[in-house]
C-alpha cells in the first residue's frame, strides 16, 4: 500500500479573499501567475529585457571593481546588509554585486543557526566577528536582524530580548559607523502574489528546490505577521547615520541594479564613472523612512 503524502495546502487570506494555495501542484494558480509582477503596486508591467539588464549590470560591475582597488590603495571598509522577504532575492543580489569581485577581498557572509556556545553570548557577538578588515567588502546574507523578523514571528526569541534587540541594534550600528565601516542595509521587499509564484517556482525546479525550506512553507500563513514586524524594525532601526534602503524586488533584474546603482553612488571612490552607474530609479528604490510614511 502506498504511503499517504501529508498535502501541504494552506487558505491563505488574500485581499479580503480566501484562496487555496498548494506548493506540491505542479498547476501554479491563475490568480497568483496573473497579480505576481503587479502585486505590492509594483509600478512597472513588463519586467526589464534581458539584454538591457546584462548591458547595465556588466557597466556596473566594472565599477565595483574600480570600488575594490580604491579599497585596497585606501584600506577603507565596506559592510552590506541584504534582508527582505523570503524569495525577495537576496541571494541572486548578493551574487550580481560580488560576481566579479576579488573572492579575497569581497566575502559573503550567510551565517547558519547558532550552536549552543554562540546562543549563549551577546547576540551580536558571532556577527561582528564577521566584521570587514582593512581593504575588504562584506555582503551579509541575513544579519542580526533575524531578531526583527523571523525570530519573534516564529518563536525563536521572547518578546523581551525582542524589544531589547530594537533598542541595542541602533547603539551598535553607531559604533559601525564611528568606526569609518561604510555601511549599507538594504530591505528587499515583493508582493504577496510574487512571493508565492517564487516558492512554487522553487518547488518544481530540481535546481532550486533546495532553497524552499520548512520554515518558508510554516512562514506562508504569517504574511501580516512579516509585514508587522518589518514596519516596526523601519520604524525603530531606521537613523539618519544608518539608515534602511528600501528595494521593490519584483522584478529582480531592476532591483539588483538599482542597488548597485546605490552602493556606487553614495562612495567617493577614484576613477568613478558617473555615466556609466547612471541615476537611481526612485521608483524601485526608496528610504526605510519613504515606505512609513
Amino acid at each position: 500500500m502506498a504511503e499517504e503524502v501529508e498535502s501541504r495546502a494552506v487558505e491563505l487570506d488574500i485581499h479580503g479573499k480566501t484562496r487555496i494555495f498548494d506548493v506540491d501542484d505542479p498547476i501554479l494558480p491563475d490568480w497568483i501567475d496573473e497579480e505576481a509582477l503587479a502585486s505590492g503596486g509594483y509600478p512597472y508591467k513588463k519586467k526589464l529585457k534581458d539584454e538591457e539588464y546584462l548591458e547595465e549590470l556588466e557597466k556596473l560591475q566594472i565599477e565595483l571593481i574600480k570600488v575594490q582597488f580604491w579599497l585596497q590603495a585606501t584600506g577603507k571598509r565596506v559592510m552590506a546588509l541584504f534582508e527582505g522577504r523570503d524569495a525577495a532575492g537576496k541571494g541572486g543580489s548578493i551574487a550580481a554585486t560580488s560576481a566579479h569581485m576579488n573572492p579575497r577581498l569581497a566575502r559573503v557572509v550567510a551565517l547558519t543557526k547558532p550552536t549552543d556556545r554562540e546562543a549563549g553570548q551577546w547576540y551580536f557577538q558571532r556577527y561582528v566577528a564577521q566584521f570587514p578588515t582593512a581593504g575588504e567588502f562584506v555582503l551579509f546574507d541575513r544579519s542580526w536582524y533575524n531578531r526583527a523578523g523571523v525570530e519573534p514571528v516564529m518563536g525563536f526569541c521572547t518578546p523581551k530580548q525582542y524589544e531589547q534587540f530594537l533598542k541595542q541594534a541602533p547603539r551598535m550600528e553607531r559604533l559601525i559607523v564611528q568606526d569609518d565601516i561604510l555601511f549599507f542595509k538594504f530591505y528587499l521587499d515583493i508582493g504577496r502574489e510574487m512571493q508565492l509564484k517564487r516558492f512554487h517556482d522553487r518547488r518544481h525546479d530540481p535546481r532550486a528546490v533546495w532553497k524552499l525550506s520548512s520554515m518558508d512553507i510554516a512562514a506562508l500563513t504569517k504574511w501580516k505577521d512579516y509585514s508587522e514586524k518589518r514596519d516596526r524594525m523601519l520604524k525603530n532601526t531606521h537613523t539618519d547615520y544608518a539608515p534602511w534602503t528600501v528595494i521593490r524586488a519584483n522584478d529582480k533584474r531592476r532591483a539588483r541594479l538599482n542597488l548597485i546603482r546605490h552602493i556606487l553612488l553614495t562612495l567617493d571612490y577614484d576613477g568613478k564613472d558617473a555615466k556609466a552607474i547612471g541615476e537611481v530609479d526612485g521608483k524601485i528604490l526608496g528610504s526605510g523612512a519613504q515606505v512609513l510614511k
